[in-house]
């Protein structure tokens, strides 16, 4: 079961790495003012959704992996395990924004400015922070 914490983490480090920096290119295309830039923010926007997208369902599998094997009889009803399998279906629900995103901006649609995307950036940290704790605090 090792291998398969193992390999939980380091697909949640790679989706992770893709929300971070996926709001911080959006930052980048609405700055960009030629036709050229635009175009390479929207293919390295398209090429990092499919890597984080891979990351987050590798994530998902090897994290139901261990939930079958002891985990959930363990932890089942503790409230550190629900709360963080809360907060990564909330992350879920910010992978799906970033795709509107996205999929807004390479059809012209774009509805706001650089700063919006700027704390956009920082919603990822919000539920890395509560996910870790959770899991390594483990709260009553």
């Amino acid at each position: 079961m090792l291998w398969v914490k193992a390999f939980h983490v380091i697909f949640m480090v790679t989706w992770f790495a893709g929300l971070f920096y996926l709001p911080r290119l959006f930052v980048y295309h609405v700055g960009a003012d030629d036709d050229v830039s635009k175009d390479r923010f929207e293919t390295m926007e398209r090429k990092l959704f499919i890597i984080m997208t891979v990351g987050a369902i590798a994530t998902t599998v090897f994290g139901a992996w261990l939930l079958s094997n002891y985990a959930w009889i363990a932890y089942g009803s503790s409230f550190w395990l629900l709360a963080k399998m809360a907060l990564v279906a909330g992350l879920f629900v910010f992978h799906g924004y970033c795709f509107v995103l996205m999929r807004d901006l390479r059809r012209h649609r774009n509805r706001y400015g650089h700063v919006f995307y700027r704390w956009l950036n920082e919603v990822p940290v919000l539920f890395l922070v509560g996910i870790v704790i959770l899991v390594i605090v483990k709260p009553t």
